[in-house]
């Protein structure tokens, strides 16, 4: 190996000190022994890295970008030391959370940028997961959290689970859809005449599931809840939206709530993980999701 750790801190500390001598006062060695690093990576390397014409020590062309990217190796070095420090603490190295589509996910930058207070070296993943896909992350180790898992959990395994909230499902139609002109409250056997515009579910392994669809209606399927919604605002079909999707797009007169008779009762969703071996940053989640203002404000 050519590039060690310690040779691109050699060079970095000349660098930013100026002169061979400075650089040896700050990583506490002999001037002589720089000297010699520089010039076994140079051998190596088969370059010159530095300009030794002049009174201050200047890199050359080869040497900049060998520090360059060098730098990257040092902020990399020093970012993994310190999440092997964290592990070694109980915080994990990375938590995977899946986020059902019903809820907002921008809502929970709020909580991120707490967690990242808290400088605990966690990287975070968050991925939209939808219907059964949230139960399916979880029961195939994609996710180690969910936020917003509805329904029942897959049989034949635990999962540790605690109340999220509930979320309304508004149904809801373009202004100039013949369902927009119906007289309210309408039934559901007049909506069932329409299509209906329904968001895949995205689980992998576990049977997907389905709301309110009857065999042999027609459905257009679209990949996102937001692409649901702008389905409906083209017109294409008919459908249920979480209230905080149906209202904004109701406030901008791009779709029509209309009113259901019986209504829809709330959905109830919930956070859930996979107990047994729980680090630091699942813990820290698990706990503030308990909070009721937040959940709340998810689902607002």
């Amino acid at each position: 190996m050519r590039l060690t750790i310690e040779s691109i801190q050699v060079l970095d500390a000349i660098d930013r000190k100026g002169s061979f001598s400075a650089a040896a006062g700050e990583l506490h060695r002999v001037p002589s022994a720089i000297t010699y690093s520089v010039r076994q990576l140079e051998e190596a390397l088969g370059v010159e890295l530095f300009d030794r014409r002049g009174h201050r020590a200047v890199l050359t062309e080869a040497g900049r970008e060998l520090l360059r990217e060098g730098r990257k190796l040092l902020e990399a070095a020093a970012d993994l030391e310190c999440r092997v420090q964290q592990v070694a603490r109980g915080w994990e190295s990375e938590l995977r959370i899946a986020v059902d589509t019903l809820v907002a996910v921008h809502k929970l930058y709020g909580i991120v940028a707490e967690f990242y207070e808290e400088n605990s070296g966690t990287r975070l993943r968050i991925a939209a997961e939808v219907l059964g896909g949230t139960w399916d992350a979880l029961a195939s180790a994609r996710a180690d959290l969910v936020i917003g898992a509805s329904g029942d959990a897959p049989s034949g395994r635990n999962y540790a689970t605690q109340p999220l909230g509930r979320v309304r499902m508004l149904l809801v139609a373009a202004p100039f859809h013949p369902l927009a002109s119906e007289r309210e409250p309408v039934n559901e056997a007049l909506v069932q005449r329409h299509r209906a515009v329904s968001v895949a579910d995205s689980s992998r392994l576990l049977p997907p599931r389905t709301v309110g669809m009857l065999s042999g209606r027609d459905v257009l399927t679209v990949p996102t809840i937001e692409d649901k919604a702008a389905a409906h605002i083209a017109g294409l079909g008919v459908g249920f939206l979480p209230s905080w999707i149906a209202e904004r797009e109701a406030a901008a007169g791009r779709l029509k709530i209309v009113r259901t008779e019986p209504e829809r009762a709330p959905g109830e969703l919930f956070v859930a993980w996979r107990p047994g071996d729980v680090g630091k940053a699942l813990r820290w989640f698990v706990k503030r999701l308990a909070d009721p203002l937040v959940c709340a404000e998810l689902l607002s």
